[in-house]
């Protein structure tokens, strides 16, 4: 049988590079990846080609929801089709997987065996996005373990803060600490599946967010999230696309993209108020795809975002072409 691991995490999480350290905990067997992406613009499959293993993508839209629901089941058919030994399943930060078993319990998913899923959580950033996006909620309490990065630099009482949060929403849940993504395989050597019925006594028992009701409608679009996108000219010197970025940063949970500053490509991966734009080597992602000049950015429903950016357009107007929700 395939075995299918499942990693999920909120926007900034660190699931993308936590990834390109799990694959190399199976050096001898056959991978298959399937990336969700919650943009149009897919950025993760593009930084993890050079992986060189079978990646499939979702793009626009949560696997779990009913706009891309079908077309992840028959992507998932497809891979299971070349027979692999591991599936791994990155979900999108906005993704709501409480969906799965009932996915992989299905007579078509029979040759899958469901190991469990992975809960990638920033030490820094998950106090606000626990109590502002829904979707981390569900997404702590479907996991079988869950993995505080970011240690290297988040303070002993933001650890601590992190371990109440996961305890609070799932008791049961495994903890461990970890920076720069890095798993131990001893990690995963017990994962087993819980019983179906206990993430929906958890999540019942979270009153405050109505979660019930939401666990009843998981394959409905969270109208919370709200996603944009900037399009940029090559005319940015790199100081002024950072204070451009500042503009705008800390209303948002996420900026991701490529831009292109001084005959470079650049890849910009922001979350909260952390700016991180570095040169990004073509060469080395093997992918000749990339699209300088995008860039998305994913918020929440009632964040001032709309209004940050369109004043940090108005006032780099001539290095932006537009910005647009969608």
């Amino acid at each position: 049988m395939t075995k299918l691991f499942l990693i999920t995490g909120f926007l900034g999480s660190g699931k993308t590079t936590f990834l390109k350290n799990f694959v190399k905990l199976f050096p001898k067997d056959e991978i298959a990846i399937i990336i969700n992406e919650f943009g149009k613009e897919g950025i993760d499959a593009k930084l993890l080609s050079s992986l060189k293993i079978s990646i499939s993508e979702i793009v626009n839209g949560s696997i779990f929801c009913v706009c891309r629901l079908e077309q992840f089941k028959q992507t998932l058919k497809e891979v299971i089709e070349k027979q692999p030994d591991i599936v791994i399943v990155e979900t999108s930060g906005l993704s709501d997987p409480t969906g799965i078993r009932d996915i992989l319990s299905s007579e078509e998913f029979r040759d899958i065996q469901y190991m469990g899923s992975i809960c990638l959580v920033d030490a820094l950033n998950l106090k606000k996005v626990y109590s502002t996006a829904r979707v981390c909620k569900a997404q702590i309490a479907t996991s079988d373990i869950a993995v505080i990065n970011k240690t290297d630099i988040a303070s002993a009482d933001e650890i601590e803060n992190c371990k109440e949060i996961l305890k609070t929403q799932k008791p049961n849940i495994r903890i461990f600490e970890t920076s720069f993504g890095y798993i131990k395989p001893e990690w995963i050597d017990d994962m087993t599946e819980l019983k179906p019925d206990t993430d929906m006594d958890l999540l019942q028992a979270d009153t405050d967010t109505n979660s019930l009701q939401y666990m009843k409608n998981v394959k409905t679009r969270d109208i919370t999230l709200q996603k944009y996108l900037i399009l940029v000219k090559d005319t940015f010197t790199y100081q002024r696309f950072i204070q451009f970025i500042k503009m705008f940063v800390e209303d948002t949970y996420r900026i991701k993209g490529f831009v292109s500053i001084g005959g470079e490509i650049y890849l910009v991966d922001c979350v909260s108020n952390m700016i991180k734009v570095e040169k990004h080597d073509i060469a080395d992602s093997n992918n000749s795809n990339i699209v300088p000049g995008r860039i998305v950015v994913l918020s929440g429903k009632g964040m001032p975002t709309r209004k940050s950016i369109k004043d940090a357009v108005s006032l780099y107007h001539n290095d932006v072409i537009s910005f647009m929700q969608n």
